[in-house]
């Protein structure tokens, strides 16, 4: 029996069941913050995404967090997972256009296929509105669009989705 591919870092997207993915070259800079690192604690938030929504269509934050984004794409279509400011994945979806068919194994993303997993581990460094989308085709402007909202660590988290690191959050 031969081993799985396994690569540790920062930025560690692991696709459940397949091959774990090698992070991006570590000099890349992100609106949303920065890859997270999977050997420190980090709250779980299951996004379980469908045709044209994902579920919870909305999440908050502390700034300095990382989140262990467990991705299902529930659907029966590819979708994908691109965690980035609007205005990054606007640009990001106008290259997409150019080339219909691109596939994502980024530390801010992921494409998956109907019944796939995958984890995505972020860290939030910046306060402010972000957002996770689908770029595929017009999943975007079908309103395939959720928003993360990082709040300053003074700030409190009221209405959090997910959990701490020791009762993960789990969607149906």
């Amino acid at each position: 029996m031969s081993a799985m591919p396994s690569f540790a870092g920062p930025g560690l997207l692991t696709l459940l069941g397949a091959a774990t993915i090698a992070p991006a070259a570590a000099h890349e800079s992100f609106s949303a913050g920065q890859p997270g690192n999977p050997g420190q604690s980090a709250r779980e938030i299951v996004v379980v995404m469908d045709e044209m929504d994902y579920s919870p269509p909305s999440i908050e934050v502390r700034r300095g967090e990382q989140i262990r984004f467990v991705i299902r794409n529930a659907g029966k279509l590819t979708h994908e997972f691109m965690l980035a400011s609007t205005a990054d994945n606007l640009r990001h979806a106008e290259a997409m256009k150019k080339m219909p068919g691109m596939v994502h194994h980024d530390p801010n993303g992921v494409t998956l296929q109907p019944g796939q997993s995958a984890e995505l581990i972020w860290k939030f460094t910046r306060v402010g509105t972000f957002e996770y989308s689908c770029l595929i085709g017009n999943h975007r402007e079908s309103g395939m669009t959720g928003t993360v909202t990082v709040k300053s660590g003074d700030e409190t988290a009221g209405n959090r989705h997910g959990s701490s690191p020791s009762r993960p959050h789990h969607q149906p």
